[in-house]
């Protein structure tokens, strides 16, 4: 799959569309994730740094758990919607700095420290150039700093067909966009609807998937879609990398061969 840093989908204009769903109940669950998946009882006295962070929701959790937090995102939206979550919804006055920025852009996140954790869900492979990405994500390292990553899982020929797809929508009419957004939702949730109909639990995956995602499924089945540029990686890819630049996995839980992302919680050494 060739890449293409300048046909870019706007995630921003997604995430405005979610801020209306963000409540108590969703910010709970936000802090529970990050506390289970990061092994920890609180943030008091660690520095975060979220990578893209989109709604601002992740940057949220972490600073109501005590975290000095610093957000950045190249999507200025993005970047809008994460000032608007820390107004409305930050229940302390410990540091928080959001920024416009770009993680391919080296001299900029070398500016910015090093920090206790370095989280990026879902970000890296919509850069146009994942690899170097991950490596400008290790500047943000220290000794004994831990890398909360997510990243799309490779299926092979189905990952090249959802690349087309992705660039098709970009580059389409609303009208086009539209129903590339239908049939991948049909095709996407339809099977599972009917498998939990088929168990005696209508919806449950539905209801499952708001509660942990945090996302209105259409509302993630469009960036789904959208999000373009589009790059994949095998968890033994992704576990190579940082073994080779000193840090040993800590947590690793993939999407099962899916359409996904795997997930990695690495530690520097």
């Amino acid at each position: 799959m060739k890449k293409n840093k300048n046909l870019a989908f706007l995630f921003g204009e997604n995430w405005k569309k979610f801020l209306n769903n963000i409540g108590e109940e969703r910010i709970k669950e936000s802090e529970s994730n990050l506390l289970y998946n990061l092994d920890k009882e609180s943030f008091s006295g660690l520095s975060f740094i979220d990578v893209g962070s989109g709604s601002g929701l992740s940057s949220l959790a972490a600073h109501n758990l005590g975290a000095d937090v610093t957000s950045f995102d190249v999507d200025q939206h993005s970047v809008d919607c994460t000032k608007d979550v820390k107004e409305k919804f930050a229940q302390k006055k410990g540091f928080w700095q959001i920024e416009n920025g770009s993680v391919l852009d080296k001299v900029y996140i070398s500016s910015l420290g090093k920090f206790d954790i370095v989280y990026s869900w879902g970000v890296l492979h919509h850069t146009g150039d994942m690899w170097q990405a991950l490596s400008n994500l290790l500047i943000l390292t220290k000794s004994g700093s831990e890398v909360y990553i997510a990243l799309y899982n490779q299926q092979g020929m189905s990952s090249k067909v959802w690349w087309r797809i992705k660039k098709l929508y970009c580059v389409s009419p609303k009208v086009i966009q539209h129903i590339l957004v239908l049939f991948s939702f049909i095709r996407l949730w339809i099977p599972t609807t009917i498998k939990d109909i088929l168990k005696g639990q209508p919806f449950n995956t539905w209801r499952s998937y708001k509660k942990n995602r945090g996302m209105h499924p259409w509302r993630d089945v469009v960036d789904w879609v959208g999000g373009f540029p589009f790059e994949v990686s095998t968890p033994e890819e992704v576990f190579n990398f940082f073994k080779e630049n000193g840090f040993e996995l800590l947590k690793l839980r993939t999407c099962g061969g899916g359409h996904g992302c795997n997930e990695f919680v690495f530690r520097k050494n």
